[in-house]
């Protein structure tokens, strides 16, 4: 029996005040991959992201996880601002929904000692936040994902704050803690879009909006100077601009 899609959007529809978001906008994307969501400022993908973890609703159509309706989706966030509570050591910060939730145990500090020892970081567990570098933050925030153990991971824009060579090592450790699990990225940054996904989507800035699907066959994590990352480059450029130049001459 084939599997359901991790997210599956059919026919949703979406106006904020008087501007059509999305009309009838269909997407799939299967499990255990990694996608991302392409598109300049104002296209929509901010609005996406609320979608699928059900934030908002739509005006019409329906999305699902695993064929499973919004309130059944079992889905873990990582924003482009780390979060993490000034007054809570690394290590509260990782266990911070399950505190919130009332769920405290020493098994779960324990998963959460095991999760900063992943990212690198079993020397600042018992530090406060303000003590560690941006990357740093950014892999006790992946940590605190990673703790919530949901099979669908959205992630906007985690890594664009962080210098060249952070960023290159955060997206590689989080492509390989996150490899078993259904990852939506939202980027403007093409090759990291390249570098990490098994499909890339690419939504137009028009008014509504529309997308546009690229599968990658080759196996991911990808080199920058990987040749197919080289290869798909225009391509992915050559959608960005098209679907832009609707809105500009719309």
């Amino acid at each position: 029996m084939t599997q359901a899609p991790a997210i599956e959007l059919q026919a949703v529809s979406l106006t904020l005040g008087e501007h059509c978001i999305f009309d009838r906008l269909t997407l799939s994307m299967e499990s255990a991959q990694w996608h991302s969501i392409l598109g300049r400022s104002g296209a929509g993908k901010s609005c996406l992201l609320r979608l699928v973890a059900g934030l908002q609703q739509p005006d019409s159509g329906c999305i699902t996880s695993f064929g499973k309706p919004s309130a059944s989706r079992q889905i873990a966030y990582m924003a482009q601002e780390d979060g993490l509570l000034p007054w809570l050591s690394n290590l509260d910060n990782v266990q911070l929904g399950a505190r919130l939730r009332g769920e405290r145990s020493p098994a779960n500090r324990q998963r959460a000692q095991a999760l900063i020892e992943q990212v690198g970081l079993a020397d600042w567990a018992d530090a406060l936040p303000a003590v560690l570098s941006g990357g740093m933050r950014q892999r006790i925030a992946l940590a605190r994902t990673l703790f919530e153990d949901q099979p669908v991971v959205l992630m906007d824009e985690p890594f664009s704050r962080l210098d060249a060579i952070t960023r290159d090592e955060l997206q590689l450790l989080a492509f390989d803690l996150l490899s078993k699990r259904t990852v939506l990225l939202v980027t403007h940054d093409p090759i990291e879009a390249l570098r990490l996904s098994q499909a890339v989507h690419v939504l137009s800035a028009a008014s509504p909006s529309s997308i546009h699907s690229i599968r990658l066959s080759t196996a991911a994590p990808r080199a920058m100077d990987d040749a197919y990352v080289m290869q798909h480059l225009p391509t992915v450029w050559h959608h960005l601009q098209s679907l832009s130049r609707q809105v500009d001459a719309a």
